[in-house]
């Protein structure tokens, strides 16, 4: 249930974005060495990763009820290993092996973000084994 409850907090914060808050904004995407964001998304961006989340939120509702249908169990499966590549990042900005780590967001994505991937991931394939 942590899960599910996570997610939806995750996509309730994305719709806030999306109807324009921009508290948390900064701390939320990657920054070059600079401090100069990588990413500028829309509120139209926003709005889809909201709505995204919300359908990753019905698949763990559907998994934690005992769904078997195997187009779920298999989203359950990808969702863990979507969520463990983030975990491992890109090699640059975000994920373990991230080389910029001297901003903001390296931080937040250091001491939150990664542990924050790494429950999901393992919630979800809790779910499914």
């Amino acid at each position: 249930m942590i899960l599910i409850l996570l997610l939806m907090v995750l996509a309730l914060l994305h719709f806030y974005w999306a109807l324009g808050g921009k508290h948390g904004l900064d701390k939320a995407l990657p920054a070059d060495e600079n401090s100069n964001r990588l990413l500028n998304p829309s509120p139209l961006l926003s709005l889809i990763v909201g709505l995204v989340l919300l359908s990753f939120t019905y698949i763990a509702y559907k998994l934690h009820i005992g769904e078997t249908l195997s187009i779920i169990v298999n989203a359950g499966y990808g969702l863990s290993a979507l969520f463990f590549l983030r975990v491992i990042g890109d090699f640059r900005t975000v994920g373990l092996f991230k080389k910029v780590k001297n901003t903001e967001f390296a931080t937040y994505d250091t001491w939150l973000y990664i542990p924050l991937c790494l429950f999901i991931a393992i919630n979800f394939l809790q779910l499914v084994l």
